[in-house]
């Protein structure tokens, strides 16, 4: 068990504290004599509208029209009663339900059966949750449905009476109060800054929250420069984050442009920052890189942002206050996670993956990280974060990071937090014989007195990686003489790739979906094929393989094997094997 020092075990009790305290406040903001006074509002009306880039789906109205609300893998058919009175089959889908972002295939079809319909549901919902819902009202989710139901007013409110034009507007302006009343308590990272980024827009676009602008602007001015880096990333390293953020980011910034307004430098800065985060992690094929929680990648969502790109350059190599690496050669992608954990606050979906890498050729991803699914993501999130879910080292069956698995805390901290893991974490790059990196962690140094080195070096044409494992004693000159010593490397294999071992035992051939072949070699140490699964595909978890080298590092610390493309060779002649490298270390 990963030990915790002092000054961990301290800041994880000041947060449990802030924590407990603010759920206190937030339980005394729900107590009806409390919420009374957020229904007292005049009736304000709305003077503009942001733009929604979410992609939408006509289709999908109909089958809401009928009754059959279909999310987050979950399908319910009402049979007439209401989808605020059913009991929800997950709690994502309950996400969705409540947060209204499904108006938007509702508007694609744009109709006056499609407008009637949004109104008869936001009508239902007025009278069952909007009052007060345990669920419905949480921050993350009251953001969302007030940037819905803002973004998709002039379809919802287009032949509306004057009844229930009052009631949505006066609903609206009471959601938007109580949010502000309750920011303080919402959880840190990505959720508070899209509540202060809908209090913003809220205030743009309803007249009579206008007075608040100054101050809603101010804030979210602070929390994009706290929370979004210099180098672009955000601070809980989430590659996702940052498409979700600018897909509200961009609108807003719109909607200062649209009543002639200077946004706050803050607001320009972040967006030029985080444009060019977005293509560090895209692999040739479009997808981003599976690092610390991310998901199948919103394809659809990412063009769209991206469109708004002014600049459309390469991408950075170097992101150090992320911590991530890139290296682009030939047709060849490879992108290292090279940093220490989030702060305990914002790691509840952090991954335990220092020195993971991906590799991608031309639209092809090679070498990946398992990530997380779209939907179900409770059931697997613990298994996707650990170590062994990560093109990495593990350390005696061993997560280089440990996860706060008390049951009791939980709810309170969000989620499981990370509450130890790397603290130094070194990299060095550059260029001879292509361009290398050498990076090192010390994750595994409290418990078993090792430090985990990578090196990795791409050809400059990006046809061949050549790596190396090793295994140095954090302290003095030999590794502790009773610590288990046991490793496993592993190179989790995309599912569209076939792998077939060589017959020597110390390779593997890899067929990829353009015919291509690679081969992984080990210079004379023993590789395994094991199962493996790729949980982040669009269509659901699938099977893939892993290519695994197992050992002990103090009869063997240092590994060296090779990936490399593999011309196709003449008819009734064998591929020659390649020679063992010396990289620069």
């Amino acid at each position: 068990m990963m030990r915790v020092t002092v000054a961990e075990r301290l800041g994880l009790s000041v947060l449990i504290g802030r924590r407990a305290f603010r759920s206190l406040l937030g339980q005394v903001n729900a107590h009806p004599l409390i919420r009374w006074r957020f229904g007292s509002a005049k009736t304000d009306r709305i003077v503009i509208a942001p733009q929604d880039l979410r992609t939408s789906d006509a289709t999908r109205a109909s089958e809401i029209y009928a009754g059959r609300f279909a999310f987050a893998g979950k399908v319910v058919v009402c049979d007439r009663r209401s989808p605020f009175e059913v009991t929800p089959p997950s709690d994502e889908w309950a996400v969705t339900l409540l947060s209204f972002s499904w108006l938007r295939h509702l508007r694609a079809a744009d109709s006056a059966i499609t407008r009637a319909n949004a109104r008869s549901l936001i009508d239902e919902w007025i009278n069952l949750q909007g009052g007060w819902h345990a669920l419905g009202w949480r921050s993350d989710i009251l953001s969302r449905r007030i940037l819905c139901w803002l973004s998709h007013a002039p379809f919802i409110l287009q032949d509306a009476d004057t009844r229930f034009y009052r009631r949505f507007i006066r609903n609206l302006s009471r959601q938007v109060r109580y949010l502000r009343r309750a920011l303080k308590e919402s959880r840190d990272g990505a959720t508070r800054l899209q509540a202060m980024m809908a209090l913003t827009c809220a205030s743009l676009c309803i007249q009579g929250q206008s007075g608040q602008l100054r101050g809603s602007a101010r804030r979210l001015a602070e929390e994009l420069r706290r929370q979004i880096l210099p180098d672009g990333g955000h601070i809980s390293r989430n590659p996702g984050t940052l498409i979700e953020l600018l897909a509200d980011l961009l609108p807003l910034r719109q909607l200062f442009a649209a009543r002639q307004l200077q946004p706050p430098q803050s607001v320009n800065n972040a967006i030029d920052r985080m444009m060019p985060m977005l293509r560090f992690f895209r692999h040739g094929d479009g997808n981003f890189a599976q690092f610390n929680g991310m998901g199948p990648t919103p394809v659809d969502l990412l063009a769209t942002v991206l469109a708004y790109d002014d600049a459309r350059g390469a991408p950075v190599a170097n992101a150090p206050h992320s911590g991530y690496q890139r290296i682009d050669a030939g047709d060849t992608a490879l992108i290292m996670d090279s940093g220490r954990p989030p702060p305990v606050a914002l790691s509840q979906e952090a991954h335990a993956g220092c020195l993971s890498f991906e590799l991608s050729w031309r639209h092809s991803r090679v070498v990946v990280n398992c990530g997380l699914p779209a939907v179900n993501k409770e059931n697997w999130r613990q298994v996707a974060r650990a170590t062994a879910a990560h093109s990495t080292v593990t350390f005696n069956d061993t997560s280089s990071c440990r996860f706060l698995e008390t049951g009791s805390f939980r709810k309170l901290l969000f989620g499981v937090p990370i509450v130890a893991g790397p603290h130094r974490v070194s990299v060095e790059r550059g260029v001879e014989d292509g361009q290398w990196l050498h990076a090192s962690h010390d994750g595994y140094a409290p418990d078993f007195g090792v430090i985990h080195r990578r090196a990795l070096r791409l050809a400059a044409d990006g046809r061949r990686l050549d790596g190396e494992d090793s295994f140095r004693p954090a302290a003095g000159e030999a590794l502790p003489a009773r610590a288990a010593d046991e490793y496993a490397i592993r190179f989790h294999l995309h599912p569209a790739v076939k792998a077939s071992r060589l017959s020597d035992g110390h390779g593997v051939i890899l067929l990829l979906p353009d015919k291509e072949l690679w081969t992984f070699n080990t210079f004379g140490d023993p590789v395994e094929l094991e199962e493996s699964v790729f949980l982040a595909s669009a269509d659901g978890p699938r099977r893939a393989v892993q290519i695994v080298i197992y050992g002990k590092a103090r009869e063997k610390p240092a590994v060296r094997w090779c990936l490399y493309h593999s011309p196709p060779a003449a008819h009734g002649t064998r591929a020659k094997r390649t020679e063992e490298p010396e990289l620069p270390l």
